[in-house]
C-alpha cells in the first residue's frame, strides 16, 4: 500500500585480522503492529593469511524474528579440517559438518559472488552452507539497467540469485539485486517478496 515497511542496512567493518558483514532489518512501529522483523546477520570473513584466502567465513550468526518465526543459530567454519560446527540456540542443537573447499554462508556468498566478472546470460555458481545444508546456489546475470535511486543515478547489471537457503526475510518469491556496472558491484537496489507483500530496499548513502 506504499507504505514504509522498515529499514534495513548492510555495513562492513575492517578489524585487525578478520571483517565483518552485518546486515540488519527492522520493522516500523505500525508494520510491527501486525508483523514485527528484527533481523540480525553477522558474518566474520579473514581478512587474508597464509593459511585462509581473503573472503572466507570464520562464523556465522543469524537471529531472526519475522512474525512467529524466530532463529537464533551460529556456524564455526574449519576449513583446514573441512569443518562446519552448527549450534541452534533455540534448540540446543549442536551438530559437526562436513564442507568443501571453498565454502561460503548467505553473506560471504553474497561478498564472493560480487568480486566476480558478471557475464550477461553467463551464470554464476556459490557454494553455501546454511541451515544445515550444502547449496549450490546459481545467480542469473540478467541484463544492464540505468535506474535513478535517492542517492543518484546509477549503471548497474541485474543479477538474480537462486536462493534456497534462509536469510533475511522469508521469502516467497523471486529475488532481484541491482549491482553498479563497475569493479564494485555495489548492491543499490533489492526486490523480493515476502509474506506480507512486496520489499524494495534502495540504496539511499554510502561510500561510492
Amino acid at each position: 500500500m506504499g507504505l514504509k515497511a522498515g529499514t534495513a542496512s548492510i555495513e562492513i567493518i575492517n578489524e585487525k585480522d578478520t571483517m565483518k558483514i552485518i546486515s540488519q532489518a527492522h520493522s516500523s512501529k505500525f508494520i510491527s503492529l501486525f508483523y514485527k522483523v528484527e533481523d540480525r546477520i553477522e558474518s566474520t570473513l579473514s581478512q587474508g593469511s597464509s593459511l585462509l584466502p581473503i573472503g572466507q567465513p570464520i562464523k556465522y550468526r543469524v537471529k531472526i524474528q519475522e512474525g512467529k518465526h524466530r532463529r537464533d543459530k551460529e556456524v564455526i567454519f574449519d576449513h583446514g579440517k573441512g569443518k562446519a560446527l552448527y549450534f541452534d540456540y533455540r534448540n540446543n542443537e549442536e551438530e559437526e559438518f562436513e564442507v568443501p573447499s571453498p565454502v561460503f554462508d548467505p553473506l560471504s556468498g553474497f561478498y564472493y559472488f560480487r568480486t566476480r566478472e558478471l557475464v550477461l546470460g553467463k551464470p554464476l555458481y556459490v557454494t553455501v552452507f546454511d541451515n544445515k545444508k550444502i547449496w549450490d546456489v546459481e545467480v542469473q546475470v540478467l541484463r544492464k539497467e540505468t535506474v535513478t535511486l535517492p542517492a543518484g543515478r546509477f549503471n548497474t547489471i541485474v543479477v538474480k540469485p537462486l536462493l534456497k537457503s534462509e536469510g533475511i526475510f522469508s521469502r516467497k518469491g523471486d529475488v532481484h539485486i541491482w549491482l553498479t556496472d563497475d569493479e564494485k558491484h555495489i548492491p543499490v537496489l533489492v526486490t523480493l517478496k515476502v509474506k506480507i507483500g512486496h520489499v524494495a530496499a534502495t540504496l539511499v548513502e554510502g561510500m561510492y
